[in-house]
């Protein structure tokens, strides 16, 4: 069975003028499911032993390292597929792995999240019925505190308001759609939203209200609301044309 892109005719463009290179894709049974990591010993092994039974299924963990030096790949070596070496920098890490997968259909989860139960159908059959290129989950952020509930209720708000989506919400693509958009931009912050740009052109974005949970350490460490007005000045700033070379340097200064 095959189904076309959702909003582009057999051999045009989107309505954005960009241009795919193929206008079909067979449905897809196995994902394959890239996480970039850092000195990220603490939870890597957790991480990967909830991505067990995907594994049993048939879909593929692909581990990329940016060159830790707290053993982060030692760790995952018996728990996933493959492990790979990569320059630190997360979108490039994703890049190497997207290149690396066997699988047209790719699921970047950051290395501190975890995917909700049935995450494989969940995705392929969304993006099947769909006919869309991308998507990715709601968010839960772990932890007690009362305003996380408002920033996961804005992200997931803002998301569907806007197809521009966090890789803390578990971004999965169309290998053909995201091999269409030039993968993740070489950028050091904001990787993200930039790819989600591009992204929309080619489909809205699959909205699934079903969770990934990722730690809330982002936001724990240096204080919540110091947090949330710091990522929402940062994006102000990436919105208005700020370099995200200078942004990540002001992002790591700050603690994070």
């Amino acid at each position: 069975m095959e189904e076309r892109v959702s909003g582009t005719p057999a051999g045009g463009r989107t309505r954005d003028g960009l241009r795919l290179p193929l206008r079909t894709v067979r449905a897809v049974k196995r994902l394959s499911i890239i996480i970039p990591t850092l000195n990220e010993a603490e939870g890597i092994v957790a991480t990967l032993e909830s991505l067990g039974e995907l594994r049993r299924r048939g879909h593929e963990v692909i581990v990329v390292d940016g060159g830790s030096s707290d053993g982060t790949a030692s760790l995952a070596a018996g728990l996933a597929d493959r492990v790979l070496a990569a320059s630190a920098g997360r979108a490039g890490q994703m890049n190497a792995g997207a290149r690396a997968a066997a699988s047209d259909v790719l699921l970047f989860l950051h290395a501190d999240s975890r995917l909700p139960d049935e995450a494989d159908r969940l995705v392929l059959q969304g993006l099947a019925a769909g006919g869309l290129a991308w998507g990715r989950f709601d968010v839960r952020i772990a932890g007690s505190h009362s305003l996380l509930r408002v920033v996961e209720a804005m992200m997931n708000l803002r998301s569907r308001l806007t197809h521009i989506c966090t890789g803390d919400q578990g971004i999965f693509v169309r290998r053909e759609a995201f091999d269409a958009v030039g993968g993740y931009p070489g950028q050091e912050l904001m990787e993200d939203l930039a790819i989600s740009a591009r992204l929309r052109r080619v489909s809205a974005p699959l909205c699934l209200r079903q969770r990934c949970l990722t730690s809330a350490r982002r936001w724990e460490s240096q204080g919540v609301l110091r947090t949330v007005v710091l990522m929402w000045w940062l994006r102000l700033q990436y919105a208005l044309g700020a370099a995200p070379a200078r942004l990540a340097r002001g992002y790591r200064t700050r603690g994070h």
